[in-house]
């Protein structure tokens, strides 16, 4: 039962070969005494022929059955080459089959164009990514996510991996909690992203890290979010702005180009905010039409460092409390804290955010100032971030970084026109995964052994 060839291996210089190959019934023609059969893996498509009066339980097979065929490749008769397809010169005439999996009928047609509801693709997951456009997006996805790794290594970045369990510090969004049971009453949490600790890593003097991240966020979702995401994360050390912006660009020219034969203008434009919200009423401008380019990057930089909650008549960060201010604006700090510009930037393509950064704190002293003026109290920002704090009186040096959305940057190289479609097993929009039933309920047992209650008047 070992297979020979794949189902998008076999060309004519094979004619003659016996071969053995394993694939899902794609298409099905019975032509009486003849039964053609396109059998698919994620190869590609072989035509395979059986004579139905000497394989006669050939006729039972109908689509996604699995089964392993066994017979003699052959040339296709004039006029019956299909040149869309790789093995389009070829079939193989079987002599045995096997059938190893026999399929149900199917909630929806796999080997066809026609579209599907999202809940039903959703909840059979499993087939829905045996469509081949889906295939297209999950693999197109690997070999992007593989050059990635590749180009950063010529340049001597290091990809480090940080904790999935760390420390809650609610700032931005809410954060995904998990109860210990060793401490009881006490929490983890998912990380929203490797902030703190890929600034650690600067101060341990590892100058260049990056790390496909997964992140968590328990925030409302939209076609391009989902709880939980990947992104490119970076941080360097001894950097400016314009070193980062180099290093993104040359690697997304090299991406595109790749990928989709496209040659980026570089460098990107870029923008102040205040000149993109007076000329384009938007700090995610969409420069199509005055670029005349299907992709059109820009830099926004020099974000306002803070905003005002109004409700809560308090400052709070427009990014987070970690970025830099520009050095010129340090001396507004506390007389006119609005006017302060942050050190910070984000990379807008057509209209849409794809990633973010900034030039980090790297003084104990600053970074202080700016967790009192947000409204930390001493203790507050002491529990929280003491660790950190005393990380930077240790030879800190200068460093920033950027993430950028691999699931968002995917969506855009694939045409999709949400992220779901090129991840493998998204959330759905509620965010709840139709397919395995989460989130559910926990048995009493596993409550107790959290040390916790669910207070079920509260439960709407």
């Amino acid at each position: 039962m070992k297979r020979t060839h794949t189902c998008g291996e076999l060309r004519k210089s094979d004619v003659g070969k016996d071969a053995l190959l394993l694939g899902w019934v794609n298409i099905r023609r019975d032509h009486g005494k003849l039964l053609f059969i396109d059998l698919r893996d994620r190869y590609g498509i072989t035509q395979v022929l059986f004579d139905s009066k000497i394989l006669p339980s050939s006729k039972s097979l109908h689509s996604e059955d699995l089964i392993a065929v066994k017979g003699k490749v052959n040339e296709r008769p004039e006029g019956s080459i299909n040149g869309k397809i790789a093995t389009g010169e070829v079939e193989l005439f079987v002599e045995k089959f096997f059938l190893l999996g026999k399929s149900k009928e199917l909630p929806f047609e796999i080997s066809g164009k026609s579209k599907v509801a999202e809940d039903s693709r959703l909840l059979y997951r499993y087939l829905d990514l045996r469509r081949p456009i889906m295939q297209e997006r999950i693999i197109l996805r690997y070999r992007v996510i593989k050059s990635i790794r590749g180009y950063l290594d010529q340049k001597n970045f290091l990809e480090i991996e940080t904790p999935i369990l760390t420390k809650s510090t609610p700032e931005g969004a809410r954060d995904y909690l998990v109860p210990s049971r060793i401490s009881p009453g006490k929490f983890f949490a998912l990380p929203q992203s490797p902030q703190l600790f890929k600034q650690l890593l600067m101060i341990a003097g590892i100058d260049k890290y990056f790390q496909i991240a997964r992140c968590f966020r328990d925030e409302d979702l939209r076609a391009d979010r989902q709880p939980e995401h990947t992104q490119l994360d970076l941080e360097f050390s001894f950097v400016t702005p314009g070193h980062i912006f180099s290093i993104i660009e040359e690697m997304l020219s090299l991406l595109f180009e790749k990928f989709l034969s496209l040659k980026l203008s570089l460098p990107f434009p870029r923008l102040k905010y205040a000149d993109a919200i007076s000329r384009y009423g938007s700090d995610k401008p969409d420069l199509r039409k005055e670029k005349k380019e299907n992709f059109c990057f820009v830099w926004v930089e020099q974000f306002p460092l803070f905003q005002y909650n109004k409700e809560e008549k308090r400052l709070e960060s427009e990014h987070h409390p970690f970025t830099s201010p520009m050095e010129e604006d340090v001396p507004l700090l506390e007389k006119e804290p609005l006017k302060v510009r942050a050190n910070a930037y984000d990379l807008v393509l057509n209209g849409e955010e794809i990633g973010g950064g900034s030039i980090r704190i790297h003084q104990r002293e600053l970074q202080e100032r700016i967790f009192e003026m947000i409204g930390l109290s001493r203790e507050d920002y002491l529990s929280k971030f003491g660790f950190l704090l005393d990380a930077l009186e240790y030879g800190a040096p200068p460093h920033g970084g950027i993430a950028l959305g691999l699931d968002r940057l995917l969506m855009f190289i694939t045409g999709a026109d949400s992220i779901r479609e090129v991840i493998a097993f998204p959330k759905a929009g509620d965010g709840s995964c139709p397919l395995t039933g989460a989130p559910s309920e926990i048995l009493p047992e596993q409550l107790k052994d959290l040390s916790l209650k669910v207070d079920k008047k509260e439960i709407k």
